[in-house]
């Protein structure tokens, strides 16, 4: 198995086709509440990018915005169903929180779903803690943010 990361942005179509995966996923879980979400979950042009290959397939991705002057928001971060649990998702997080630093980024914040277990597992044991849901989740109920000193 070779595995290769690649940094690129969000006109990249194997990273437009992984998160066409991650919108269906996104519809399963949560149905008719998902359509609200659907405004903050565009990705007209995203910069930092990086998508996963496993054998030259894309598997998993993930992209960051600018949040403020410090902080980074990681978006869109997403793995394949088959190729789950094999620590794609830490390798994602990671390189994304490193292309952050360089940059010279201080924070990561991310805002995640109540009815997904694994990705708030994932970040809390990289490290992330829950925070006050920042705009545009404040008083959103099924919105799970989070943040990291990077």
């Amino acid at each position: 198995m070779s595995l290769e990361i690649i940094k690129t942005d969000s006109k990249n179509d194997d990273f437009v086709e992984l998160i066409k995966l991650l919108d269906d996923d996104l519809n399963e879980r949560y149905g008719e509440l998902q359509k609200q979400y659907n405004k903050h979950n565009k990705i007209d042009y995203i910069k930092d990018v990086v998508v996963i290959y496993k054998d030259k397939v894309p598997v998993a991705c993930g992209a960051f915005k600018e949040h403020d002057i410090d902080t980074i928001e990681l978006k869109r971060i997403f793995v394949a169903a088959e190729n789950r649990r094999q620590g794609l998702s830490k390798l994602i997080v990671s390189e994304l929180e490193q292309l952050g630093r360089a940059l010279g980024y201080k924070y990561a914040v991310l805002e995640t779903g109540i009815k997904q277990h694994e990705a708030i597992s994932l970040y809390k044991n990289a490290g992330y803690e829950v925070i006050e849901n920042y705009e545009p989740y404040i008083g959103n109920a099924n919105s799970v943010c989070m943040k990291k000193a990077l």
